[in-house]
């Protein structure tokens, strides 16, 4: 008796413009080449005139080089909030900054910074 495989379906998204991906390039990844990975930029979507697939064009951010065609099969979304998780995770009640990210830090002193010059000068 055989075993039937399973397979991980992935939902099919759709991409907008400024969305951050991670983008496999299959043939290099299949060739077992390196630099087959990388993070983008999505810049448009367009249909394929001939199959009518949707495809993106993206830049790639480590070296601004333009990628077209970009079948959206091979990419995947980089969602804000893992970006941002230490950040919303960080120790705000911790006296040592330095146990805090220097995300998050940065954005605190940054958050702080505005909020001082909303308050009138003192005298």
């Amino acid at each position: 008796m055989t075993q039937p495989q399973t397979q991980a379906v992935q939902p099919k998204v759709t991409y907008a413009k400024g969305d951050m991906v991670l983008f496999r390039d299959v043939e290099r990844f299949w060739l077992g080449k390196p630099g087959h990975t990388f993070v983008g930029r999505v810049e448009r979507s367009w249909r394929h005139a001939d199959t009518g697939k949707v495809l993106y064009d993206l830049v790639e951010l480590s070296g601004n080089r333009h990628r077209a065609g970009i079948d959206p099969d091979y990419m995947r979304l980089l969602p804000p909030a893992d970006a941002m998780r230490d950040i919303d995770a960080a120790p705000l009640s911790e006296p040592d900054t330095g146990a805090m990210t220097p995300a998050a830090v940065a954005w605190l002193r940054q958050h702080l910074a505005q909020d001082a010059a909303a308050l009138p000068a003192q005298r």
